[in-house]
C-alpha cells in the first residue's frame, strides 16, 4: 500500500492514471501530453508499475499501458476502512 500511495503522490503520475482511464495508450502517446523528457516518462511509468497500478503489454517494439483496477479498489477499501476507524474512535 506504500508504493501506491507514494505512486499517486504525484502529480504527473495522476495525470498519466487519468489519461489512461480512457484506454490504453503507449509510452509515446502518453509522452505527447507532458512537457517532460523521455527518461522522465519512463521514471514515472516504472513507478506506477513497480505500484501495480498499470499493467505494461508488449506489442512488437512498443509497450502498452493500463490500469490495473484491482489494486485501485483494494487502495480505494483501504482509505475507505481508514477513514471509517477513525470516525468510530472519535465516538
Amino acid at each position: 500500500m506504500q508504493q501506491v500511495l507514494e505512486a499517486i503522490s504525484d502529480p504527473t503520475r495522476r495525470k498519466i492514471l487519468d489519461l489512461l482511464k480512457k484506454g490504453e495508450k503507449s509510452a509515446g502517446e502518453l509522452g505527447e501530453n507532458f512537457d517532460i523528457s523521455g527518461p522522465s516518462m519512463s521514471h514515472h511509468l516504472s513507478k506506477l508499475k513497480a505500484a501495480d497500478l498499470v499493467i505494461a503489454t508488449r506489442r512488437g517494439q512498443s509497450i502498452y499501458y493500463s490500469i490495473n483496477t484491482s489494486v485501485f479498489e483494494d487502495a480505494a477499501q483501504f482509505v475507505l476502512r481508514f477513514f471509517q476507524d477513525r470516525g468510530e474512535n472519535k465516538l
